[in-house]
């Protein structure tokens, strides 16, 4: 009896002291002094280095607490991987390292859209219509190869051998290429309209836009322009310096283009000096809602300036200076440090709202995107002075499964390899047009669309959308003879209600 209840005693003491130390244990309260400032977020950081469970990645946490420590600053200021960095960069550097190609993937298989002249793979043999089968030995047609994954298995260092095969007719051919610098252009597309109007499309601000844009100019005036429409639809932007060189091309001398001002900058004038190339051209300026910062910062100028008319859609509406700033490890990060404002004052960066990732969807909604009287300055952004909507009535069943199923590019990638030596014989716009119209491509397109994709238009689908497929689908057959960009964009600019208001003002 006596060692039962002795037993129950041990038995409760060792329970009571078990429970003692957990409540010690649960209670237990580490009172950190945070302080001010970033202290912290020191302290976040020494914490769990001395008190997690494992081992501690550094690197991981650190890009972690970057990413999101700006992530929280606006919606524009970023923190960067060094393989995200270097991308971002090589894309505005005005050139890379590669082999030298643009291509499409209409139906997993990339086809060679343009051989970079001076490049790489000009030099060795490749040409527009190859489909590339292997890079190296690994297979990337017909396998759902994802196209980034393409891209940077032909990019390396110039200097360095990597050998792509490709079907070409009926045959296979290794091509054993080295690797060079390969120039990036911003001016994708610069022809003459007619006997007096000229047309440039910019698709960024690079390290080279300014001087691209210069040579494209004095070509256009030597081929009589006296207008010029500019088509800055979906340029996302780029250096500055770019925009303000362009700008100055237009203005005249003591004619203002922008300022910046932020808590730690100081306000910042800039002006044109008066010697650009093309300050007596009628200008017109294409904008819609991916017209975005320094395409912003050029079409606002010409604007308050009464340099130009611009035509289109209410512009993204991103006027932030970012300056970057690098660490040893190759990563980096850009800070927003300043607003851009037109010369009227006009702040050109929207509002941050809570749907900010959203708010080009948001147009849709509030009626915008086919309303002018939906627009407002204080929205942000550059308000055209002719506002064009946007187009809904092409929603069609046929339209949208031909859009849906790439039908248009891959019937063009199918005719070239039957017409490769009549297209590449094509020299002049005119000669397009009389091949393509005497092509017949209505019918072959119907044929395929019916054959590959089961797609067949009704009479009335086809009454209301075929002069905008049949636009898409010259253009994409027009882009592989030896006119490449230059016959794409002019050929679509016969559907383009935005292109079609400048061209009446």
């Amino acid at each position: 009896m006596k060692r039962g209840l002795l037993e129950a005693l041990l038995g409760f003491a060792i329970g009571l002291l078990a429970m003692l130390v957990m409540q010690q244990f649960l209670g237990r309260r580490n009172n950190l002094r945070a302080g001010d400032g970033w202290h912290k977020v020191e302290l976040i950081l020494k914490s769990i280095d001395e008190n997690y469970v494992d081992s501690v990645d550094h690197r991981k946490v650190t890009d972690a607490v970057a990413a999101a420590a700006l992530s929280a600053l606006d919606p524009h200021s970023v923190y960067m991987l060094p393989r995200t960095l270097e991308a971002s960069e090589e894309d505005l550097a005005g050139n890379f390292d590669g082999i030298g190609i643009q291509f499409n993937v209409p139906n997993d298989t990339a086809v060679v859209i343009e051989v970079i002249p001076g490049g790489p793979s000009e030099k060795i043999g490749l040409q527009p219509g190859d489909r590339l089968i292997k890079v190296d030995t690994t297979v990337i047609a017909g396998v759902q190869f994802p196209q980034d994954s393409m891209v940077r298995r032909m990019k390396g260092k110039a200097g360095t051998q990597v050998t792509v095969t490709v079907q070409r007719g009926d045959e296979t051919i290794p091509f054993e290429i080295t690797r060079g610098k390969i120039p990036t252009h911003s001016v994708d597309a610069a022809f003459m309209v007619d006997d007096t109007t000229g047309y440039i499309r910019l698709s960024k601000f690079s390290r080279t836009t300014a001087q691209e844009f210069l040579t494209s100019g004095a070509g256009l005036l030597a081929s009589g322009m006296n207008r010029l429409i500019l088509d800055l639809r979906n340029n996302s932007g780029g250096f500055l310096d770019q925009a303000l060189m362009l700008s100055n091309m237009f203005l005249h001398e003591g004619d203002p283009i922008v300022y910046m001002e932020g808590l730690h900058r100081e306000r910042e004038d800039f002006k044109a000096d008066g010697n650009g190339l093309l300050q007596d051209i009628k200008l017109n300026v294409l904008i819609n809602e991916s017209t975005a910062s320094s395409s912003e910062i050029l079409a606002g100028a010409l604007q308050d300036n009464g340099r130009a008319t611009i035509v289109g859609r209410r512009s993204f509406g991103k006027g932030l200076v970012q300056e970057p700033f690098y660490f040893n490890d190759g990563s980096g990060m850009r800070i927003t440090v300043a607003r851009f404002y037109t010369p009227s004052g006009r702040c050109i960066q929207k509002p941050y709202t809570e749907d900010y990732d959203y708010e080009i969807l948001m147009r849709y909604d509030t009626g915008e995107m086919v309303s002018a009287d939906s627009m407002r300055v204080e929205d942000g952004g550059i308000l055209p002075d002719v506002f064009v909507p946007i187009d809904t009535t092409r929603a069609g069943d046929f339209y949208i499964g031909c859009n849906r199923k790439a039908t248009t590019m891959r019937f063009a990638s199918e005719y070239f390899d039957g017409h490769r030596e009549e297209l590449l014989e094509i020299d002049s716009y005119d000669a397009l047009l009389d091949y393509l119209d005497g092509a017949g491509l209505d019918r072959k397109f119907l044929d395929f669309a019916r054959r590959e994709d089961r797609l067949v238009p009704t009479a009335a689908e086809w009454v209301r959308d075929k002069d905008y497929i049949m636009t898409q689908v010259y253009a994409l057959v027009g882009r592989y003879s030896p006119l490449g960009d230059n016959a794409y964009y002019h050929l679509f600019l016969k559907t383009d209600d935005t292109f079609k208001a400048a061209e009446k003002i």
